[in-house]
């Protein structure tokens, strides 16, 4: 018997450092799954703070550009009413040399010299009103 108790001594030490390696792996595989875990959720904060960096990026982009569309339409609406403005300062004038240039013609006197003549009683349309041309139009 004493065989097998030498054989038990011998045993004994080698489970006792299985039992430690197999505690070290156990003990390094725990850590790699708390670091994996850690880097994980690392990542995620990380993902989350470059996502709110876009999305206000965005947002303020956005922003400025319905800002922008506002002020061109502000800026659109000035320049259609100056138009407007200056249309109605001037279209008496246009009007007028209009007529005037309708209603002169070229005659020849009995010498045949040629003169600017009117013509009386012409009749325009303009902006659909009919306008009758009886006397000297300047």
């Amino acid at each position: 018997m004493r065989g097998q108790g030498g054989i038990q001594m011998q045993l004994s030490p080698e489970q006792e450092a299985q039992q430690i390696v197999a505690s070290a792996r156990n003990m390094k595989v725990a850590r790699l799954k708390q670091a994996k875990d850690e880097s994980e959720q690392e990542a995620a904060v990380y993902r989350a703070h470059l996502e709110q960096e876009y999305q206000a990026k965005v947002s303020q982009n956005t922003g400025s550009s319905g800002w922008n569309v506002k002020r061109l339409d502000i800026d659109t609406e000035i320049k259609i009413q100056h138009l407007k403005d200056m249309n109605a300062s001037i279209s008496s004038g246009v009007v007028r040399m209009l007529l005037n240039h309708v209603t002169t013609s070229w005659n020849k006197d009995k010498r045949g010299q040629a003169y600017l003549g009117r013509e009386c009683g012409a009749t325009l349309l303009c902006k659909g009103k009919l306008l009758m041309v009886d006397e000297e139009v300047t």
